[in-house]
């Protein structure tokens, strides 16, 4: 379905599904990289990393990471700080339309990295991913078990976004240290939004993990 948001939507460049990294390789290289460069990532990275944690996959709507009774629990934003071809803002996903909306103009990673615990690589990254769930959409249908179905599927998608990186060239690492109402302001997250894990994502110079 179109999106029924007022703001412009930003369309992303088309993900790409063929890539020169096996899965495999990408098993072997993922590491947690904390240490980021000031290289700006490029618009189609930044569009293949939505994707990978949450894209359409499908002509029947099936998407990258599984989802129990296909209830679909997740939302993405994103704190864009050093993109090319892409204003400084927070930005929500937009699933469906492989598109992007504004939540908020600027660049706000430091005051996402207050919100993590003055964690200063997040401030540093092109890119903070954040990782919401709508939790009633897994309630509704599995009762108390659904909360076992929502921490999967983040797991799923975080790790989905782990993998992309290392094919891209980048790194990431998740986090889970952080005030979540902090988070939730920052992003302009709906009240039944709430943030699951925070993954900034960069280019860097030195592995730690």
């Amino acid at each position: 379905m179109p999106s029924t948001e007022s703001e412009n939507i930003i369309k992303l460049p088309a993900p790409q599904h063929r890539g020169l990294v096996s899965v495999e390789r990408a098993l072997a290289a993922r590491r947690s990289i904390r240490n980021y460069n000031n290289t700006p990532l490029e618009l189609e990275e930044t569009s293949q990393l939505l994707w990978s944690a949450q894209g359409i996959s499908n002509a029947r709507g099936y998407r990258t990471a599984p989802s129990a009774g296909a209830v679909y629990p997740l939302e993405i934003y994103a704190a864009i700080g050093n993109v090319k071809n892409l204003a400084a803002g927070i930005y929500k996903y937009i699933i469906r339309e492989h598109a992007l909306v504004e939540k908020a103009a600027g660049d706000l990673r430091q005051d996402i990295c207050r919100a993590a615990l003055h964690q200063s690589y997040i401030a540093a990254a092109p890119v903070v991913l954040m990782l919401c769930t709508i939790n009633e959409r897994a309630m509704n249908k599995y009762g108390e078990r659904g909360w076992r179905y929502i921490f999967m599927e983040v797991g799923h998608a975080a790790q989905n976004v782990c993998l992309q990186a290392v094919a891209l060239g980048l790194g990431t690492v998740v986090i889970g240290a952080f005030h979540d109402s902090d988070v939730q302001t920052v992003a302009h997250m709906s009240a039944n939004e709430h943030p699951a894990c925070i993954m900034p994502v960069g280019r860097y110079n030195a592995q730690v993990s």
